[in-house]
């Protein structure tokens, strides 16, 4: 059963109560709340997603509630915790969608230390993954938005979860985190695009969250083998570019990239060492995504 079978009352209720366990690609996250906010976007951003009934297992659970203080009447704030702990401080209860988003990510990339954790998005066409490692405003999000509205699947906007056994790229498929005239952006790009909530005055500015395409939801459970990596740049007014990049130099870029590298060992060297020689690599400038978008359509595959 996905959460869209539920009645908006039904997921208030079971959120409230027991919380739902959600499955987010290799993923369960028991999430419990009683925040109208949190279950208005997980009911319409999260609505192809499958409940896992009596699981009894969760990888994480999680809880979103307002402090037991005079901030529950006075300028109101949202607690994220993680299997029992706080680790961040309150925010604003109208943040309380986001801070769920945020949070999900550190649960992931503070803890699955079965991957090598990147910071990228990661899409998958014609049986090849392109893997986009980028710092916040280079445009990362809003290319992989524009690019899963051309019918690339979604593996993640946020985190590459790279297998130890076999060098695959593993789904963490959550909804598309834009931000600012971005959100404009993509409206614009693809006015069918489903969005959550403008958050407005977060620490990242104004932010909206997009629905991942039903059809990346579905293939949560399928791997991707890696074919490129590109580091993106927007730059305003700036030709569509797509320049090779000595893979020398792509693997100290990556390291940058990285959550667990130092952590793995010689055993994270030989995977990002791995997923560089799979990959053909390249910088990319873009101001434009009806040309960014066709740049990445002209992609091969990369010779074995």
């Amino acid at each position: 059963m996905n959460v869209s079978a539920l009645t908006p009352s039904e997921l208030r209720s079971r959120l409230k109560i027991a919380g739902i366990f959600l499955q987010t690609g290799a993923f369960i996250i028991h999430v419990q709340t009683s925040i109208r906010s949190v279950a208005e976007g997980l009911g319409r951003l999260y609505a192809d997603y499958p409940l896992v009934e009596d699981a009894g297992f969760a990888d994480f659970h999680i809880r979103l509630s307002s402090p037991g203080n005079m901030r529950r009447w006075f300028r109101p704030q949202v607690l994220f915790s993680c299997d029992g702990r706080i680790p961040f401080k309150p925010l604003p209860l109208d943040q309380a969608f986001p801070m769920l988003e945020w949070g999900m990510n550190w649960c992931v990339s503070g803890h699955m230390h079965q991957y090598l954790i990147l910071h990228a998005a990661v899409m998958e066409k014609q049986g090849g993954a392109l893997v986009m490692p980028a710092p916040p405003g280079s445009g990362k999000s809003t290319l992989c938005a524009a690019l899963v509205n051309r019918k690339w699947r979604l593996l993640s906007d946020e985190l590459a979860l790279i297998n130890k056994s076999g060098n695959a790229l593993v789904p963490l498929c959550r909804p598309v985190s834009l931000k600012n005239e971005s959100i404009h952006v993509i409206r614009t790009f693809e006015p069918d695009a489903v969005f959550g909530r403008e958050v407005r005055d977060t620490m990242k500015g104004t932010v909206a969250h997009m629905k991942p395409p039903a059809g990346s939801v579905a293939q949560s459970h399928v791997t991707a083998k890696p074919a490129w990596i590109v580091f993106p740049k927007y730059q305003a007014g700036a030709p569509t570019h797509l320049e090779p990049l000595p893979k020398a130099r792509a693997f100290m870029r990556m390291v940058e990239n990285a959550f667990n590298y130092s952590l793995l060992g010689p055993q994270g060297f030989q995977m990002m060492a791995n997923l560089i020689d799979a990959c053909d690599c390249y910088e990319f400038t873009y101001s434009n995504l009806d040309e960014a978008v066709a740049a990445f359509a002209d992609l091969e595959l990369p010779v074995p």
